[in-house]
């Protein structure tokens, strides 16, 4: 593995320190190109979709259901529950 300086290291503590929010607003992007967004592309950001609300600590449950309805406003609710704390 190669040696990193100091602010690499210091880099890179930060973004797994910001790791939450970064995803929470990569999410919310997501959820934006979802509705805009047709074909095949759209099955990529559903899958990546998913990767985040798992990180994010979604339950399972609510990730399927949000996978079965390939709805964009459903993501979009979690995306608020996020947001607004109800999801930690």
């Amino acid at each position: 593995m190669a040696e990193f300086s100091n602010y690499q290291k210091d880099v890179i503590k930060r973004y797994y320190d910001n790791r939450d929010s970064i995803d929470q607003q990569k999410l919310s992007e997501l959820c934006t190109n979802l509705f805009l967004t047709e074909g095949k592309k759209k099955e990529k950001l559903w899958e990546r979709a998913r990767e985040l609300m798992e990180r994010l600590n979604v339950p399972p449950t609510r990730i399927a259901h949000v996978l079965k309805s390939a709805d964009p406003a459903i993501l979009a609710e979690v995306v608020q529950d996020i947001e607004s704390g109800a999801i930690q």
